[in-house]
């Protein structure tokens, strides 16, 4: 769901620059900066999933451009590193790949919003959810947080870039829902499970690597 062409123009261009651009200057403030800083582990796990999450965006596929479909796996970051250093890992991801020539400068910041910055929200939102209303328990912090969490970021992600393409009238919604759309659910389930297969390995073998789990809380209690 990335724009590898220049497609979007006029006042949504500039609407989605700006929520972009303000979500990401909130998170470069809000980033705990002095532990990433201080952290030896933390600083080589960033940089690895960063660069893991580049080479993941080259595989995608789709029909017409800006309408692409790939594995977006912002969701393990999220849960591993909270929302704030999720998003500046992906954008840094996002900046590799647009280097390579992968993605367009112009779209830079409307790709960070569909793929980076609303999937990162939906995931914390899910996971702030499931933290206040569910019991803490390992499977349902696995299941929802990962696997339903990934899927949904992912929907929420294509939509919003459908949505763009729509509203700027590069595409008609009847386009839209049929080369792009529709194909969603195929990317949904794959995605989750990408996510939740990661995140189980990490939560039984490297726990502490997950800044949102506490083994203590969800295995040593139960």
């Amino acid at each position: 769901m990335n724009l590898t062409v220049n497609l979007i123009s006029g006042s949504w261009f500039w609407i989605a620059q700006i929520i972009y651009f303000v979500f990401l200057l909130v998170a470069i403030t809000a980033a705990p900066w002095r532990t990433l800083f201080s952290n030896r582990q933390l600083q080589h796990l960033f940089l690895g999933t960063t660069v893991a999450l580049m080479l993941l965006w080259q595989m995608r596929a789709g029909i017409s451009p800006g309408l692409g479909i790939h594995f977006l796996g912002v969701t393990v970051l999220t849960l591993m590193f909270g929302w704030d250093l999720a998003i500046l890992a992906a954008t840094l991801a996002l900046l590799g790949t647009t280097l390579i020539g992968q993605e367009s400068w112009q779209g830079f910041a409307l790709n960070g919003l569909c793929t980076i910055v609303i999937p990162v929200l939906v995931s914390q939102l899910i996971l702030y959810l499931v933290e206040r209303r569910l019991p803490k328990n390992f499977f349902v912090y696995l299941f929802l947080c990962a696997f339903v969490g990934a899927a949904i970021a992912t929907l929420c992600g294509g939509l919003s870039m459908g949505f763009l393409l729509w509203i700027s009238d590069v595409y008609s919604g009847t386009k839209i829902y049929h080369e792009y759309i529709q194909f969603l659910p195929l990317i949904m389930f794959p995605e989750g499970l990408l996510n939740g297969i990661i995140m189980t390995g990490m939560m039984v073998f490297y726990p502490d690597w997950i800044r949102t789990f506490d083994a203590t809380t969800y295995i040593d209690k139960q």
